[in-house]
């Protein structure tokens, strides 16, 4: 849809609402699956954007001081993921146990110091839906749907209005994040105060050159692979990873996916096992195909052409399709959501598809527009007055740190602090929660032993860090 079509809806919609209090009717009353209600409210509902678009979104108030704390957007990645992964599994206040029905208090939600806003975008995404069933979109409509959500979001909660606003997101809300930090730094009546990615895709090229090498310094490749690259794919400096177009390159690229896709690795986290056993790019059972990479990786390259084009041919015959991210278990999570009683509880429209942890629909019509949002970046620095984050599990190869560490070095910003260790509490004492380098207005920062999910593999070194960066404390 034309960016002016959907401006105007959103405008004529606004001039016919009326700022009110939290709409009563979203409140959640009683959750299913946990042992006692919570002290601090929270809100489900939809946020209705241009031409029959409706973004369901949960809201779970501060624990602190909720009146004043901050509203922190949350968005999960994909594209085509549902941000309620993030609530139910990694810094929500209640996460999911193994049997699907049963939620347990989360010690280091992040609830604790702030209001989180849990967004499902784009429409198709989790509970979120259109009237017109079109889910084909791409990174600028997202931006705008994102932003005009936003706007919606705080015409309902104009109480909320004047707390101080942070974008946050990880994996491919390391595209959504920027995108949207540049609309919504342009609008004076949303008091952004800072953006943090966890794990992001920044750039294309970046995470294909850095991932052969991080697979290549984990002991993926062995050393006979590594000449084959070296001779293919670097006889000019600095080595091509990403777009290189010798055959002998591509020969070694193919193998090098080879191992980190069909070895039976967890892409998300090098040293953890896999749920379910080892994952297959993509496999029929049942009639169904599961599909389990999400395309971020040599995108260019002529073994990444040939899987999706043979995927695109199955699916043009109808062969239907599941979306599910190799190495996770979305189960728990899938048969807490589609409980009837949990729909009622969240106040999910009939019209809303049953949820499940990603979109083969949205990820299969996706147009990915950015090869990189160094732009964006940029931009947000300029304006010397956001704060900005980038942090990285450390042995996560779906976005790996170094790539993301080559992205931030790329924007070229004044350094104020050094790379080192950076310490935080546990129950074991003080620990080296991984390292630091700090710049003006941006910091970049590893989180020792945790893969793509940091809240997930390393819930209170997340926590830490995301107390630290909201409270503008050092790291």
């Amino acid at each position: 849809m034309a960016v002016t079509v959907l401006l105007y809806y959103f405008l004529l919609a606004n001039l016919a609402a009326v700022a009110v209090a939290a709409p009563a009717d979203h409140e959640v009353i009683s959750l299913p699956g946990l042992p006692k209600q919570p002290a601090f409210k929270h809100y489900s509902g939809y946020l209705n954007v241009a031409n029959g678009k409706h973004l369901h979104y949960w809201l779970v108030e501060s624990q602190n001081s909720p009146a004043s704390d901050p509203v922190v957007l949350w968005l999960n990645g994909g594209p085509g993921c549902s941000s309620l992964d993030g609530l139910l599994t990694e810094h929500g206040p209640f996460l999911i146990e193994d049997d699907g029905v049963t939620l347990r208090p989360n010690p280091n939600s992040w609830n604790k110091i702030a209001n989180m806003l849990y967004l499902e975008s784009p429409p198709g995404v989790g509970f979120s839906y259109s009237d017109d069933g079109d889910y084909a979109t791409n990174d600028t409509e997202v931006s705008l749907l994102n932003y005009l959500a936003l706007k919606e979001f705080f015409r309902l909660y104009p109480e909320l209005s004047a707390n101080g606003l942070f974008l946050t997101g990880e994996s491919y809300a390391g595209i959504y994040v920027p995108t949207l930090a540049e609309r919504v730094m342009e609008d004076d009546v949303l008091r952004l105060q800072g953006v943090a990615v966890g794990n992001g895709m920044s750039s294309y090229e970046l995470n294909d050159n850095s991932l052969v090498y991080f697979a290549y310094y984990h002991g993926l490749l062995g050393s006979d692979l590594w000449s084959r690259l070296q001779a293919g794919c670097c006889r000019d400096a600095p080595c091509d990873f990403h777009r290189n177009p010798d055959p002998g390159c591509s020969a070694a690229l193919a193998d090098v996916q080879d191992v980190i896709y069909n070895s039976g690795l967890n892409v998300y986290n090098l040293y953890a096992p896999c749920p379910g056993g080892a994952p297959r790019r993509f496999s029929v059972e049942g009639g169904q195909m599961v599909l389990r990479d999400l395309g971020h990786f040599f995108i260019h390259h002529v073994e990444t052409q040939m899987w999706k084009k043979k995927l695109l041919g199955l699916v043009s015959r109808g062969t239907p399709v599941r979306l599910e991210p190799a190495c996770t278990n979305s189960t728990p999570a899938t048969h807490f959501l589609n409980d009837p009683y949990v729909r009622r509880a969240l106040h999910i429209s009939d019209a809303a598809p049953r949820w499940s942890i990603c979109s083969s629909e949205v990820y299969l019509n996706y147009g990915r527009l950015y090869p990189d949002v160094k732009k964006q970046y940029l931009k947000l620095l300029s304006a010397l007055k956001y704060r900005v984050l980038v942090y990285n599990g450390d042995v996560d190869m779906a976005c790996n740190y170094m790539g993301d560490e080559w992205f931030v070095e790329s924007l070229n910003q004044q350094v104020q602090v050094n790379r080192r260790p950076w310490l935080y509490e546990d129950e074991a004492g003080r620990q080296v929660g991984g390292f630091v380098k700090e710049f003006d207005n941006l910091v970049f920062l590893t989180v020792k032993g945790s893969g793509h999910m940091v809240p997930t593999d390393k819930a209170a070194a997340a926590f830490a860090v995301f107390s630290r960066f909201i409270a503008k404390k050092p790291f």
